[in-house]
């Protein structure tokens, strides 16, 4: 599994998963804010299927692969 989530994008997925399972567990929200579980995973893994479905990444480029100027 490669690793698609990157930085800054993988602390917004931690703090938002863990924001709405908090919500969730207090009542704050209804039972769609255990979604944060999703969200959370996607964080901790640095993996996100849709980003892969798309064909999309936001973990920097390793210096063998950077396009040449």
């Amino acid at each position: 599994m490669l690793k698609n989530v990157g930085g800054i994008d993988r602390i917004l997925r931690i703090v938002a998963g863990l924001a709405l399972m908090a919500l969730a567990a207090t009542g704050q929200v209804g039972p769609w804010g255990w979604v944060g579980i999703v969200v959370l995973a996607t964080g901790l893994f640095s993996f996100c299927g849709a980003y892969t479905l798309f064909g999309f990444s936001t973990c920097p480029m390793p210096k063998d692969q950077e396009p040449s100027t």
